[in-house]
């Protein structure tokens, strides 16, 4: 009996450390991912993930927001990091993990935290689409500069593209995925914890609250807004910006 007991134990032992382990759950279904040091991305929808960069020097420690958007086989990057590193980064784990590939990229604007992994971009052949305005303020400031150019209000893939007016910058556009509701806002719009307006250098305070109705009235109804720094939330983002705004102007 012992000899019997002992075989039978040992053979439970053999099945059970020679059980396959669980198949690892696929990246769509995941809900965030470390890519690099400051460097992630977090699914807010199907299809669309928000990456999160955090900057170095003079900017230390400020983390920025962008869109990585699936598209059939590939996929459309929405603002590139404030680095050319953060755009491999992403642009690596597109191809890599996601299995979609960054085809397109876009900026809302022309600052750094926008357009920072334009090089990287380039140097793969991959298209970067901005405004005309974005490009020539880019330029003057010694940022990259997109490419290709985007249009006031134009589809691009599952995206639709807005130019609502001057707001964070006289160049700011907002983007909607379509499909699922989710608006990128980007610097035109404050997260819901901001006690101000952030930077202002380039911003035209004035015309902000007219630019916010216009977005309010092209994208009535989104489900999810994802402002340019912290976290995302619902329309009273907009409703928080607007309150900065006033008390801005008083």
């Amino acid at each position: 009996m012992t000899v019997l007991r002992a075989s039978a134990l040992l053979l439970l032992f053999t099945a059970c450390a020679s059980t396959p382990s669980a198949p690892s759950t696929p990246p769509q279904l995941q809900e965030q991912f470390v890519l690099a040091k400051g460097v992630r991305v977090r699914r807010l929808a199907p299809g669309v993930w928000m990456h999160i960069t955090e900057a170095g020097g003079d900017w230390a420690g400020v983390t920025a927001n962008g869109l990585l958007v699936e598209d059939g086989d590939a996929s459309i990057l929405v603002d590139t990091g404030w680095t050319p590193e953060h755009s491999k980064a992403l642009l690596t784990w597109a191809r890599d993990t996601l299995h979609h590939p960054v085809r397109a990229a876009l900026v809302t604007h022309f600052h750094v935290d926008r357009t920072g992994g334009i090089p990287t971009l380039d140097a793969e052949g991959i298209p970067v689409h901005g405004r005309e305005d974005t490009a020539l303020r880019a330029g003057k400031q010694g940022n990259p500069v997109p490419q290709q150019r985007l249009g006031d209000a134009q589809d691009f893939g599952p995206l639709s593209v807005f130019f609502p007016g001057a707001g964070h910058s006289p160049d700011n556009i907002v983007v909607m995925h379509r499909a699922s509701g989710v608006l990128y806002g980007g610097c035109f719009i404050k997260d819901a914890s901001a006690k101000g307006l952030g930077n202002l250098e380039d911003a035209d305070v004035s015309a902000w609250p007219g630019s916010i109705q216009r977005e309010r009235e092209h994208f009535p109804n989104p489900r999810i807004i994802v402002p340019g720094h912290e976290q995302p939330g619902g329309t009273k983002l907009l409703d928080h910006t607007e309150a900065l705004l006033k008390k801005a102007s008083h």
